[in-house]
């Protein structure tokens, strides 16, 4: 393969994968890093954020892969995402999904090098976000499902930190206590918020393919509902990980800093436009940064 097509097909791949918007990425490492430090009361250790940063790019990456081709025949009508390299045929079926296979594997390999519950459950956060591409053809809130995906290294970080080397069901399980899965829960408030936000970008589209969102099942309500997923998120994190806390201040302050932005974002979507929509969900990984500054500086 000489230069000049290398160069094209690379950028075919990086155009799959989102590479020119880490937006996507950032969404689900700020929790996950979050999770880390309060999983182990303070500094986790390089080799787990190495583990956590790479692998959390690197599932994103393949898991746009396998939305691309899950959703190429509904992309082709929807303005935004007409011109994917998949949904235009620049790059076929079989090729988007040896890309993503090739990337989970390069995750898998990072969780190896953690531990037993960690490899575990690696295998039920695959199963997860292997199901969402198609829950928005049967689910009215497929956010929902998204948010259990986007979260979900949450207890894997947990499980990191605290799990061993036993594969047995209650060593697995042990290692995810239950303030991780109630982190998971607040964290998928947070995803609703930024997704319906996304959703409303695309609603008119999407109306008109029969896609379900939660942007078209909460209807005039949608502003309303996701300025109420952000308090939810912000007020079940704070009562989840104050106790935790020796510097409750810094925790309260980044509250603040997330909450500024959230009063912004409202200001954004107000007329539901789709520039404004789409800025506040392109923006909204700044939302997460304030929380995970609260939580190591609080620490």
């Amino acid at each position: 393969m000489d230069a000049p097509v290398f160069s094209a097909k690379l950028s075919l791949y990086l155009d799959l994968i989102r590479w020119n918007r880490p937006a996507g990425w950032l969404l689900l490492l700020w929790p996950t890093l979050s999770a880390l430090w309060l999983a182990a009361g303070g500094f986790p250790g390089w080799h787990l954020i190495a583990v956590f940063t790479l692998g959390t790019i690197l599932m994103r990456s393949a898991g746009c892969c396998v939305n691309d081709v899950a959703d190429r025949e509904f992309d082709k009508h929807v303005k935004r995402t007409a011109q994917r390299p998949v949904t235009s045929g620049r790059i076929g079926t079989r090729e988007a999904l040896l890309v993503g296979a090739v990337l989970a594997l390069a995750a898998f390999g990072l969780v190896l090098t953690t531990n037993a519950a960690t490899i575990a459950w690696s295998f039920a956060a695959l199963a997860v976000a292997l199901v969402y591409p198609y829950a928005k053809r049967y689910v009215s809130m497929p956010q929902a499902v998204l948010g259990v995906a986007f979260s979900f290294g949450i207890p894997m970080a947990f499980a990191a930190v605290r799990g061993g080397d036993s594969f047995s069901l209650a060593a697995v399980q042990g290692a995810v206590p239950l303030l991780a899965w109630a982190l998971l829960v607040g964290n998928l408030f947070w995803v609703l918020a930024y997704d319906t936000e996304y959703a409303m970008v695309d609603r008119d589209d999407d109306l008109k393919i029969g896609m379900k969102t939660s942007a078209i099942t909460l209807g005039r309500w949608d502003v309303p509902a996701v300025l109420g997923f952000y308090v939810a998120y912000l007020a079940l994190w704070s009562w989840l990980v104050l106790p935790a806390l020796t510097r409750p201040w810094a925790w309260w302050l980044g509250v603040a800093v997330a909450g500024a932005q959230v009063v912004w974002h409202g200001t954004l979507i107000a007329d539901r436009g789709r520039d404004g929509c789409f800025k506040a969900f392109r923006l909204n990984h700044w939302v997460g940064l304030a929380v995970f500054g609260g939580v190591l500086l609080g620490l």
